[in-house]
């Protein structure tokens, strides 16, 4: 898992049928600080309605996107598992 800053949106017209009703997003990882450290924007897959601007905790493995969805029919291995409110690490 790691942080991400959300980029855009991704509108698709044709989907895998797995995939219908589903939001997808761009993203670029980022450190704790809130600066990208990404080279460019990836896509996730979210069911948690984050927006455009929002930190969110990314997850990058396949089989825990499985167990998210309950399936393995998705094409999926990256997806969008939590909106993060605040960061805060003691030194």
């Amino acid at each position: 898992m790691f942080l991400a800053k959300i980029t855009g949106n991704l509108v698709a017209t044709q989907k895998d049928k797995s995939l219908k009703g589903h939001k997808l997003l761009f993203y670029q990882q980022i450190d704790f600080q809130g600066n990208l450290i990404g080279k460019q924007d990836q896509i996730a897959l979210d069911l948690i309605d984050a927006g455009i601007g929002d930190t969110v905790l990314v997850v990058k493995e396949g089989a825990a996107v499985q167990q998210i969805l309950g399936h393995k029919n998705a094409p999926v291995n990256t997806m969008v598992v939590a909106v993060v409110d605040d960061i805060e690490i003691n030194e």
